[in-house]
């Protein structure tokens, strides 16, 4: 299932008023059921984000060839990777 662009602009609006220490997780899984959310810590990913939030990067994870991978593409995206950053980074 793709991402909309009406699903990323929202996704975007809880990351960008999430605060630091906060974890949207159960948020998003809550507004998108259809889409795979995770959290991790920024420092354990090295893909480039597709967005960044002020504490958090925004990874596409792209699910269609059997293994998951980061994607660029929100038309292969089945679901998010939140990466937290800690402040002062």
């Amino acid at each position: 299932m793709a991402l909309g662009t009406d699903e990323l602009i929202e996704i975007e609006r809880v990351l960008a008023a999430a605060q630091a220490n906060a974890n949207p997780v159960r948020d998003l899984r809550r507004r998108f059921p259809h889409l795979a959310v995770t959290r991790c810590d920024a420092s354990g990913v090295t893909e480039r984000p597709f967005r960044s939030l002020p504490n958090f990067d925004l990874h596409l994870i792209d699910g269609c060839d059997r293994c998951l991978e980061i994607t660029p593409d929100p038309a292969r995206a089945i679901g998010i990777l939140l990466a937290a950053r800690r402040i002062g980074r």
